[in-house]
């Protein structure tokens, strides 16, 4: 048993919570606030049946439900009532949004290391004294590309003047065909000499 001063101290102190904090209505205050008067008349006949105070059949009758329709909707009722008990995951739950948010950080995080390096590239290349790349060509105003050069294999050129040897005329570059190409083109045009 407890003594008089420990349960009227008790009792001061629920009539204390009372005063500062109002009796919320069970179910809370937003039970029932987007659902329709159909779905609210239903939960109210299934949970009176629960409690025992009205009979399946009266329920079903008061709702406009056959029977068998009662027992289906009850069923699901009560699955519903069971997920909604799971315990929630515990940590950060994953969606499609914060999935996308974090890409789109690491995109932005990698797109600054991208600068930072070009940056200090450019920086090492200055103080060594290399000259930077020249730009790529850019398309020409009728949409075409430029057409690349072909690059000129020299390393082959001169190896194959080393494997010849020394009593073959030097090479000047041009191949027989690559010659004969251009003295045609010129003289198509109509430029002898």
């Amino acid at each position: 048993m407890m003594p008089a001063s420990i349960a009227s101290s008790a009792a001061a102190a629920d009539k204390g919570r009372d005063k500062k904090r109002p009796r919320q209505p069970v179910g809370g205050p937003h039970l029932g606030r987007d659902t329709s008067p159909e779905a609210k008349r239903l939960a109210a006949a299934i949970l009176e049946v629960l409690a025992g105070v009205r009979t399946t059949a009266d329920a079903a009758t008061a709702v406009g439900l056959s029977l068998t329709r009662y027992y289906q909707v009850e069923s699901r009722a009560l699955a519903g009532f069971l997920r909604a008990c799971e315990a929630p995951p515990k940590g950060r739950r994953h969606s499609v949004e914060s999935d996308l948010a974090a890409l789109r950080r690491d995109n932005e995080r990698l797109q600054r290391d991208l600068a930072r390096q070009q940056a200090l590239v450019r920086l090492g290349q200055r103080s060594v004294g290399l000259v930077p790349p020249a730009p790529a060509a850019k398309a020409k105003p009728n949409g075409k590309k430029p057409r690349r050069r072909r690059p000129v294999v020299r390393a082959l050129q001169v190896a194959a003047r080393l494997q010849a040897g020394p009593a073959s005329a030097p090479d000047t570059g041009l191949s027989l065909q690559q010659g004969s190409r251009e003295t045609s083109a010129r003289d198509a045009s109509g430029d002898q000499g």
